[in-house]
């Protein structure tokens, strides 16, 4: 079973996620856009069973991060972990994402993937 690890930019928050995402993405929705302070997030979903985590987090509109070095890590919900795939410890060159979600805000200097999915607002 594969397993990525990930970690805030102080290292003071680690976490790991066992086996492949749900599904692996691009959001260019403004809430995204204003966490990262970036034109869209890179983002893969697995289930909340195969996500742990350690160190201290804090969390606003569901979105946590290190309350020390402000990297923003990864969303939690009962279901669902939902990473930012850069702060993953090795590149996720072999995640390729499979939707793009809020394209209507996309860039328009920003081409959409090549065979992704394409949402004007978040997939269903």
């Amino acid at each position: 079973m594969k397993i990525r690890t990930g970690s805030c930019l102080c290292g003071a928050v680690t976490y790991r996620v066992e086996g492949e995402p749900l599904r692996v993405g691009l959001c260019h929705c403004g809430d995204c856009r204003k966490s990262s302070g970036s034109a869209f997030v890179f983002f893969a979903v697995w289930p909340r069973p195969a996500f742990s985590h350690s160190g201290k987090i804090a969390t606003f509109s569901g979105r946590s991060f290190c309350p020390t070095c402000g990297s923003r890590l990864f969303c939690l919900r009962q279901d669902a972990a939902e990473i930012r795939l850069g702060s993953l410890d090795n590149p996720p060159t072999d995640l390729m994402p499979g939707d793009e979600v809020w394209i209507k805000r996309r860039e328009p200097w920003l081409h959409p993937l090549p065979g992704a999915g394409q949402y004007g607002e978040d997939a269903d």
